[in-house]
């Protein structure tokens, strides 16, 4: 079933509580449905959203909104280390997650309490405490905008790096996800490595799929806002990666600045730090802030509109540049 709204409100739609509007709003419960809409002709500046949980909205949005309603999980193909999940685009991210761990399933269980949709995991490749969901993802299914066409992409195909996929690049707004497939193993092998992870799992008896979830949620809880009560996309911020020889000369600079050594060499800043020795934690404004907790969330203080959030994280973006030399990026999709 396809339903169609005019001057939509996207209140609902995003957990930054930005009262925007969409001039129009199609959601859909099918492939087939969204084929048959888009068969019909569709031309127009169009959107695809998914929970808008990493979405700022600096303007009305003059054109189609769509949203996908595709419910659903079913296993593919499985043998005795791991299956394939096929689950569909408009699932809640977190009750994905739940569903994989009380069926023993092991893979996302550091993803746990990321607000947000199914479909969305693919485009941002969601990532949390040393585990990115692109790592896990064996295939995407997409209809494009342009044709009504359906495709597939492998894993190979999706090129999934930092935040990052082919649907934020080279194929940006020429698809709607229909349905995500990942691979899960049903013999985890647990990733603690990140931040107190392992500290708090021992707390809560050691490592199971049940205690790394608790732990994880319990960890987020504890720095990040609940969009129900505080209006945030959660992580404003990506965390800059810099050459390893630009983090030692910070670090002689600044001894306790949190850095992450990765593979390629280059290492991770706390994007969270930065911000805060830059004092905006201490800086406060009538609608928009830091989180006390996280200085990398950015808040909805009550009644700000996108271009309030807007300004205000350029001038965050600004003040890490001047004091460190390091450019932030934003994780948040901002649509303008």
């Amino acid at each position: 079933m396809t339903k169609i709204y005019k001057t939509h409100s996207l209140l609902p739609h995003n957990t930054f509580g930005i009262d925007a509007t969409a001039e129009n709003f199609v959601e859909f419960s099918s492939v087939d449905d969204i084929v048959a809409f888009l068969s019909k002709g569709f031309d127009g500046r169009s959107l695809v959203i998914g929970g808008g949980s990493n979405l700022l909205f600096v303007n009305d949005f003059d054109g189609t909104v769509f949203h996908s309603a595709i419910m659903g999980m079913e296993i593919v193909d499985e043998n005795e280390n791991d299956l394939l999940l096929r689950v569909g685009s408009g699932v809640n991210w977190d009750e994905l997650v739940a569903y994989t761990v009380e069926q023993g399933w092991g893979g996302l269980e550091n993803l746990s309490a990321i607000p947000g949709e199914v479909g969305a995991s693919a485009v941002q490749n969601v990532g949390a405490y040393g585990v990115e969901a692109g790592e896990l993802i064996a295939k995407v299914e997409t209809v494009r905008l342009d044709d009504a066409t359906r495709r597939e992409f492998t894993h190979d195909d999706c090129s999934f790096s930092y935040r990052h996929s082919i649907f934020k690049d080279t194929e940006k707004g020429k698809h709607i996800i229909t349905y995500v497939t990942y691979r899960l193993s049903k013999k985890p092998v647990f990733k603690l490595t990140y931040g107190n992870l392992n500290e708090k799992v021992e707390q809560l008896g050691g490592a199971t799929l049940a205690n790394v979830r608790r732990a994880v949620c319990e960890i987020r809880e504890a720095k990040l806002p609940s969009p129900e009560k505080i209006g945030s996309a959660g992580s404003f911020f990506m965390n800059p990666v810099v050459p390893a020889s630009v983090a030692e000369s910070l670090t002689n600079e600044y001894p306790s600045m949190p850095q992450y050594p990765l593979a390629c060499g280059d290492v991770k800043l706390s994007a969270g730090w930065l911000i805060e020795q830059c004092g905006w934690k201490d800086t406060p404004h009538e609608h928009v802030g830091v989180y006390k907790h996280q200085a990398l969330v950015v808040i909805n203080r009550g009644g700000a509109t996108g271009k309030n959030v807007l300004d205000f994280a350029e001038a965050v973006v600004a003040s890490v540049k001047e004091k460190f030399g390091v450019t932030l990026n934003m994780e948040v999709n901002v649509i303008d």
